[in-house]
């Protein structure tokens, strides 16, 4: 096994600022369901850590805070978050170092693509979970939590992933050969 300190300590980081960057939305839950504020580091995570550290801090994420700060709630909501942020880190960071080419597009499509398998991911978890503890998760529920209660986090995440991660390769602060080798 490779050990890689630099991607162990932006690991981490992009932990702690998920811990950290939904106090910004003041543990009100209508705001944090509009901002998605854990979702930016755990896609950060996945672009430039590379896929198994994108899964990782995805599914650790709102499991430690739930912990931590009871917010989420453990269930059904933090275990489906869990399977959502892991799905997002898991694509982020295996889809965009295999493309063929590095746009500002490339980005994009990648960050759409990720949104999609993650919020089927937390459907299905949050179907699985509801269902064990009685409840019904409806369609109507899935829609509201996952698109439109969302919709600013959304355009939020559409506009500043392609953006910094395309500053950042300019900087020639994430070596493109370096994402490519996270990502495998």
């Amino acid at each position: 096994m490779h050990f890689n300190a630099q991607k162990l300590t932006l690991t981490a980081m992009f932990i702690a600022i998920g811990l950290v960057l939904p106090f910004i939305t003041g543990q009100i839950p209508q705001v944090g369901k509009m901002l998605l504020p854990m979702h930016i580091p755990v896609f950060l995570c996945g672009f430039i850590c590379g896929w198994r550290a994108g899964l990782t801090v995805g599914f650790i994420l709102p499991l430690l805070r739930g912990l931590l700060f009871g917010m989420p709630a453990l269930m059904p909501m933090g275990a489906s978050m869990a399977f959502e942020l892991a799905a997002y880190g898991f694509i982020a960071g295996f889809m965009y170092p295999r493309l063929s080419f590095r746009t500002p597009v490339s980005v994009l499509l990648t960050t759409i693509a990720a949104m999609i398998g993650g919020r089927i991911a937390y459907g299905a978890a949050a179907w699985l979970f509801w269902r064990l503890q009685g409840d019904a998760f409806t369609a109507r529920i899935f829609l509201a939590g996952a698109f439109l209660q969302a919709i600013p986090g959304i355009i939020i995440q559409l506009i500043l992933f392609p953006a910094l991660i395309t500053a950042l390769e300019k900087a020639h602060m994430l070596d493109k050969a370096a994402v490519c080798q996270a990502g495998k």
